[in-house]
């Protein structure tokens, strides 16, 4: 563009000062030249009042917005051995740790090994950020994976539906939307190459929310559901039941404090649980509570321990993936909730700046009433519940991390009977 404005500027002068130069066109060609320059400038000038797509690593901006995506691809091999019994290939408990899953009987069962690999746990996000008016952004996140129980058949296609782990949005100290519970610490879960670790001891869900967050404080108003126990008759075989009759919400309050040494996190929770299955048919509630401890202390030498602690009465559903009911009707048909306790402690040590390792022992413990107690009648409801594991992890990029796991676990029910899982985990997985 700036030769042709020379070329435009310099054409009349060289006619005068060199008649032979001057051609008999040459005003034509000026006025030529002048039209293409002019289109050139309003090119420009287009381009500037419209900014192409900034992109940066996985993010890109249209406008005032900015886009991102990323995940991460997760392929895990699994050889587990069930000291008492079987899992039906369709079962949670054949792809990651489920407590309440692991097989049981009097005495020496049948034992039974199974090998299994899938990539279900492979999972995507995607989120925006948008400038608001007052100078703050609103901001908006959705993330999936294929732990679902609906699956398509092994022997063809291994396919799995997405679920839905993560839907909200945040702006200023307000988050709505599905999430962590504020009742979890995420910040003291351990590093497991299972789906959760040793999951009988730990506060573990999500669920839709209104949360408010000032300083080291959150407070939430969550999703409300309970979970019914009950025992049938003759078999005694006790089963866990959704109610969705519940006419409060949870109610969630948080403080942490953060610090050199790591940080250290207190949680409460209160309830009320509800169900119309008493023996009239009728309505009953009563509460439910809970408290948990939970905190991460990091080491001098880089290594930490993460631990968590959790006591209440109607916390079935909050606590090793749904393992104990709210609540059971009693016998005068009174709705009674059922007490536990359940932590874990988990040391993390670095071996390298690539290579590291976890030990970690967890434990639940569920003081049923007594109407699920044994009787004539065998009773199945979950008692205790504990396990244990130790990984080592190998970060092969900072961004491919392959790792091996061995997991330990007992489970033993009101009258008695237990049994056991051993499994010898393995797992390569890719951040994007």
């Amino acid at each position: 563009m700036k030769r042709l404005t020379k070329i435009a500027l310099l054409t009349p002068l060289a006619a005068a000062m060199f008649p032979g130069f001057a051609l008999a066109d040459t005003s034509s060609e000026i006025a030529a030249l002048r039209d293409r320059l002019e289109q050139l400038e309003a090119q420009v000038a287009q381009q500037k009042a419209t900014p192409a797509p900034v992109t940066s690593n996985s993010s890109v901006s249209f406008g005032d917005t900015k886009f991102s995506f990323g995940g991460y691809v997760k392929v895990d091999a699994l050889y587990s051995r069930f000291s008492d019994g079987s899992v039906a290939g369709s079962s949670s408990g054949r792809d990651f740790y489920v407590p309440s899953a692991t097989p049981i009987s009097a005495g020496n069962g049948n034992a039974s090994s199974v090998f299994d690999m899938h990539a279900q746990q492979t999972r995507f996000f995607f989120k925006t950020e948008t400038p608001a008016s007052d100078g703050k952004s609103v901001k908006a996140y959705i993330e999936m994976d294929f732990q679902s129980p609906a699956r398509g058949s092994e022997r063809v296609t291994n396919n799995y539906d997405p679920g839905l782990r993560h839907a909200f949005l945040t702006y200023d100290k307000w988050l709505i939307g599905q999430t962590w519970t504020t009742f979890q610490d995420l910040g003291a879960l351990p590093e497991t190459v299972d789906f959760v670790g040793s999951s009988d001891g730990t506060v573990f869900g999500r669920q839709p929310q209104v949360r408010y967050s000032t300083g080291n404080w959150q407070f939430s108003v969550e999703n409300a559901e309970t979970a019914l126990a009950s025992r049938s008759v003759p078999a005694g075989a006790v089963s866990i039941t959704d109610q969705g009759s519940n006419a409060m919400p949870d109610l969630v309050a948080r403080y942490t404090h953060k610090a050199d040494f790591g940080h250290i996190s207190v949680a409460a929770l209160a309830r009320q649980l509800k169900t119309s299955q008493n023996a009239a048919g009728q309505d009953e509630t009563t509460e439910g509570y809970g408290i948990s401890l939970s905190g991460k202390y990091n080491l001098s030498s880089g290594d930490d321990i993460r631990y968590m602690a959790t006591y209440g009465s109607g916390l079935g559903r909050y606590v090793a993936l749904g393992t104990s009911g709210d609540a059971v009707v009693d016998a005068s048909g009174n709705l009674e909730a059922i007490d536990v306790v359940a932590g874990y402690v988990t040391y993390r040590h670095l071996w390298s700046d690539k290579l590291r390792s976890s030990i970690q022992a967890s434990v639940l413990s569920i003081d049923n009433p007594d109407i699920l107690a044994p009787t004539a009648a065998i009773s199945d409801a979950n008692k205790t519940i504990f396990s244990g594991l130790t990984n080592i992890i190998y970060s092969v990029t900072p961004k491919l991390d392959i790792g091996a796991e061995y997991l330990h676990a007992n489970r033993e029910v009101e009258d008695g009977r237990d049994g056991n899982l051993d499994r010898l985990q393995f797992m390569a997985k890719y951040s994007f």
